[in-house]
């Protein structure tokens, strides 16, 4: 019962409230606004805490619940909140209780062995400290350093896989400046000289989130760790007298943290890397970097040697040259812009003999475009995906300024020519403006090379189709609304016999 129907009935302020479930007041002033001819709802009024809101929701989310109202007064004072502290208390609970609805889940990682090794930097007491964690065996290596350059980097990543004996499949790093050349659409390109590094190696490089430590916290465990019970004990003795000293303690360090009964996986790392060392990528012996596209003459054996391996080509190519080139997950075997084969890297001595490999990819990080350039790009459609992918991979330099020319030539020669052209760009690793230029300068005409064995797609002319119905015997034509079932029980006897 309204509250109007519930006073005429009763006749009290305080029956009708008790009747509605209110107050006597709010009773007195609904039947006041409806004598005086106000009978729709009363305006809303909004809340002080509206103009601060965003404010709230964001520092929330930054701290992950644990800020108070107490501390975020004199922000939201700053402004323009002019309300009460408990006003805002209320607010920051509702903000509170909305973040952890939303908030991310965290689940146990669980890693395979001889996959991942997991790499950060940090600087505490004058010293550049670089920490390394096998995922699988949580074991720990730690080193110091006097800085965190492109030079530094990959000799302390040799040094840690002389120690391990072997490369892992995957370096994990946060997005490092010493590791990259930029940053185009959430899609990290790596510096070519770390690409250099890995294909030397044989592992594939990987990069975390931007601002994302929970996805590497194998890694920050140990920087904590390392900071708390290697540096801050050492630096209250007086400090290490040089590098050699520092470098010389913390190999002793690591030896003696790996010695013991890891809490989380309930074993000694040193025994569980024992387990693990016959799983990763032998080092290599005499591996030198090596460019794209190296030349390489295919011998007697239908073979070609890259990185120490061997890799099959078809057996009519023998003495000739083909250009082999190395990817984060395979390498590629060309002649001219004809791609002829792909294997998967194995490691230095060893044969690849599949006549193809398994083409698909790892796991990407999500394209995300941030800028007017990035958007425009994307919004070609997948094959601008593909083609932003593909030159991140090869390390591309200026990757931002080539994709605004690229969008650019939207405007002339059109939409779906563009996107033929990226397609086209990607399969031949072509990823300059000028290269998508001229392959649409040459139109049409341009040959699509198809691989032996492959499918040809061809326009066949069109054929002209019949209906089942004159399909029937000439003694036994039925009108048109005859069905096919009724032709062919006529053709066919008893028991499916011939009539």
């Amino acid at each position: 019962m309204d509250i109007v129907n519930a006073y005429a009935a009763l006749g009290t302020y305080r029956g009708a409230a008790a009747l509605c479930g209110t107050t006597h007041k709010t009773v007195k002033r609904v039947l006041e606004r409806r004598a005086q001819g106000q009978t729709g709802r009363r305006r809303s009024v909004p809340s002080n805490t509206a103009c601060v809101q965003p404010l709230l929701e964001e520092r929330v989310r930054q701290t992950d619940g644990r800020i108070s109202a107490k501390r975020l007064l004199p922000v939201a004072r700053a402004a323009g909140y002019s309300g009460s502290l408990r006003n805002l208390q209320r607010a920051v609970k509702r903000a509170k209780t909305a973040w952890k609805q939303t908030r991310r889940v965290y689940r146990p990682w669980v890693p395979t062995p001889g996959e991942h090794l997991v790499v950060d930097w940090a600087t505490d007491g004058g010293w550049e400290i670089f920490c390394a964690v096998l995922a699988w065996s949580r074991y720990r290596f730690v080193r110091f350093a006097t800085d965190q350059t492109r030079v530094t980097t990959p000799r302390l990543l040799a040094e840690c896989f002389a120690e391990l004996d072997g490369v892992p499949g995957v370096v994990l790093t946060d997005r490092m400046g010493c590791l990259k050349a930029g940053t185009v659409a959430n899609v990290v390109v790596p510096h070519p000289e770390y690409v250099r590094v890995a294909l030397w190696y044989g592992f594939q490089p990987d990069f975390c989130e931007a601002a994302d430590p929970e996805s590497k916290g194998v890694v920050e465990a140990l920087v904590g760790y390392a900071q708390r019970d290697l540096v801050v004990p050492a630096a209250a003795e007086g400090g290490w007298a040089d590098l050699a000293v520092a470098n010389a303690a913390a190999g002793a360090w690591c030896a003696e943290v790996n010695g013991r009964l890891h809490r989380e996986i309930a074993a000694v790392p040193a025994e569980r890397l024992v387990a693990e060392r016959g799983l990763p990528r032998p080092l290599p012996a005499l591996r030198p970097p090596l460019r794209e596209g190296e030349p390489r003459k295919v011998d007697r054996t239908g073979m070609v040697r890259f990185g120490s391996a061997r890799y099959a080509v078809p057996s009519e190519l023998v003495g000739q040259i083909v250009q082999v080139r190395a990817e984060a997950s395979a390498v590629i075997i060309a002649q001219g812009e004809v791609e002829l084969i792909r294997h998967q890297p194995v490691g230095p001595g060893e044969v690849a003999l599949g006549p193809f490999a398994d083409q698909a990819r790892r796991p990407t990080r999500g394209v995300r475009p941030r800028t007017a350039t990035e958007l425009a790009f994307l919004g070609l459609g997948g094959e601008a995906e593909a083609f932003l992918r593909a030159a991140a991979a090869a390390g591309t330099l200026r990757l931002e300024t080539e994709l605004a020319a690229i969008v650019a030539l939207d405007a002339a020669w059109g939409r779906e020519a563009l996107r033929r052209a990226l397609q086209r760009a990607t399969t031949y690793r072509r990823f300059s403006a000028a290269d998508v230029r001229a392959i649409l300068a040459a139109g049409a005409g341009v040959p699509e090379p198809t691989r032996a064995g492959q499918p040809l797609a061809l326009e066949l002319p069109p054929v002209a189709e019949r209906p089942l119905s004159a399909y029937a015997l000439p003694h036994l034509a039925l009108p048109s609304s005859a069905s096919a079932e009724q032709v062919v029980g006529n053709v066919r006897g008893p028991v499916g016999e011939r009539a």
